[in-house]
């Protein structure tokens, strides 16, 4: 059944009792309709009775007013429908709505509530036209209790949501009772504590700033209390995601930080007001979206690191060389060529590393939080120099005076520099963690592009046609390890850190 849960679990209930939907179309046509009303909390119906007594169903004609022309079904929040009904329906005949009565309903409504319920009061009104006043003098038939129980992996997406620094918070029209037992399920309230609609009609804006500190479960609360609640949230500084799915909630939807409409039963209009849609309309789903937020995040940051590091270590060799008598340290060509094969290469298959261990056990983080924070920015800078120091080493090394146009320096410049960003993405692939603990193969497609960048490396260095293209000389069997070695300090240099990051449990 697609639609809205309640009304679907309706329709199997009436079902299985053997009331088909066309059956009732057909005995009880819909002439008239007040929709619901989150200020009501009800809804009412009016049907023309069939001339033809048969048509109608036997649980129909047993109902007080099957005679009338007319007849108005309301269904609504129990404690609603009391306020607007003064006869009971007791299987056999309407009698008056004493206390007695009221409070054997309202028992019977707790106890319902208490099991995790939602419970509908339903009533009926005689009518001798369509055109009567609704939702007066009603007489009360009975309670139905539904279930609508969370998906199986909502109670996890709970738990992960909270270990991320994420607080749920349950809004709900349903009753108070059947709020806290859901929650309760859920993981998503400690101490239990609800407020209604009620209760915050009566709190002063600071008293509910004051409340959303440790209250998770507000229930029968109407769209209008949806909204002083992000409110309250946002004056403390939280970051608020709203789920809503009705026209109502659009103001809340828009208020909120992050807007999140339901895709299956949210209206367009909810749709519209709101900055993400789900389409599966799963709580689950929003926390996997933040997880793969965080890994984006994370590889963004990755990359930045890596692709300013190595940049900031070339321009160094570049600014540097001439203080040894060399006019050039790399060519055009060959920068432009190190630029596409390391930052472009590498970076894509940075970008596309799998989750950090533990990325939903961190806190969120700060909006104004810079991206260079958390050391990222020392971090680059110590990096760049290191490629810089070790590039004007090798240059220096090997440069020889006396030829001046020999090129085998500025080969192994050139290759060295290639190697040490390799290693440079090899052990950037994770914050903390050391390459030989995530291994080869949780991103083949970094390793994949690593060979084809060394590959082309030395492709460069001796095939003929590249040689002469690039201004390089092969190089021999000990120049090509001292590149190799030179280019595997980055690698060890950034595997130290991440060493000396864990031991100091930071």
């Amino acid at each position: 059944v697609m639609g809205d849960p309640t009304e679907g679990a309706l329709l199997v209930a009436a079902q299985q009792a053997g009331v088909t939907r066309t059956g009732l179309e057909t005995a009880l046509p819909r002439v008239a309709e007040l929709p619901f009303d989150s200020e009501r909390k009800r809804m009412t119906t009016v049907h023309e009775l069939a001339a033809n007594a048969d048509l109608l169903p036997v649980s129909v004609r047993q109902l007080p007013g099957s005679d009338a022309p007319y007849v108005a079904f309301t269904k609504g929040a129990v404690d609603g429908m009391l306020a607007i009904t003064n006869q009971v329906w007791n299987g056999s005949q309407t009698i008056p709505l004493d206390e007695a009565w009221r409070t054997r309903i309202d028992i019977a409504n707790t106890e319902m509530a208490q099991k995790g319920m939602r419970v509908l009061g339903l009533a009926l009104q005689q009518l001798n036209t369509p055109d009567e006043t609704l939702e007066q003098d009603l007489i009360f038939i009975g309670l139905v209790g539904m279930i609508d129980p969370p998906r199986p992996e909502v109670k996890t997406a709970v738990a992960t949501a909270k270990a991320a620094g994420i607080r749920p918070i349950m809004i709900t029209g349903d009753h108070p009772l059947t709020a806290r037992f859901i929650a309760h399920d859920l993981g998503i309230s400690e101490n239990g504590r609800v407020k209604t609609g009620q209760n915050l009609d009566q709190m002063t804006p600071d008293e509910l700033t004051q409340a959303v500190n440790d209250v998770s479960i507000f229930a029968r609360v109407s769209p209008e209390h949806k909204l002083r609640i992000v409110e309250a949230l946002q004056n403390q500084g939280q970051i608020v995601a709203m789920t809503g799915d009705g026209v109502n909630d659009s103001p809340a939807l828009r208020k909120a930080d992050i807007g999140v409409a339901m895709g299956i039963t949210g209206t367009d209009v909810s749709k519209e007001a709101s900055e993400m849609v789900l389409l599966d309309d799963n709580f689950a789903t929003i926390i996997a979206a933040v997880e793969e937020g965080r890994v984006i995040f994370d590889n963004i940051r990755r990359f930045v690191k890596f692709s300013i590091a190595g940049n900031l270590g070339k321009v160094l060799v570049m600014l540097a060389t001439p203080l040894f008598g060399i006019a050039v340290a790399l060519e055009p060509l060959q920068l432009l060529w190190l630029n596409l094969l390391t930052d472009g290469l590498l970076g894509l298959g940075m970008g596309v590393e799998q989750a950090e261990k533990g990325i939903m056990q961190r806190p969120p983080r700060q909006p104004q939080a810079s991206l260079f924070n958390e050391g990222l920015g020392r971090h680059i800078i110590w990096v760049g120099m290191l490629i810089g120091l070790v590039g004007l080493a090798v240059a220096a090394v090997f440069y020889d005076p006396a030829h001046p146009k020999d090129q085998t320096w500025q080969t192994m410049l050139f290759t060295t520099l290639a190697f040490l960003q390799v290693g440079q993405a090899l052990a950037s692939r994770s914050n903390r963690e050391s390459f030989f603990k995530l291994g080869w193969r949780s991103n083949p497609t970094l390793i994949w592009l690593i060979l084809v960048v060394v590959t082309l490396q030395l492709l460069v260095i001796y095939l003929p046609a590249l040689e002469s293209f690039f201004h390089v000389d092969p190089l021999t069997l000990l120049e090509l390890l001292v590149c190799i070695v030179a280019g595997s300090l980055a690698f060890w240099a950034i595997e130290i850190e991440k060493w000396w990051l864990r031991r100091n449990g930071r």
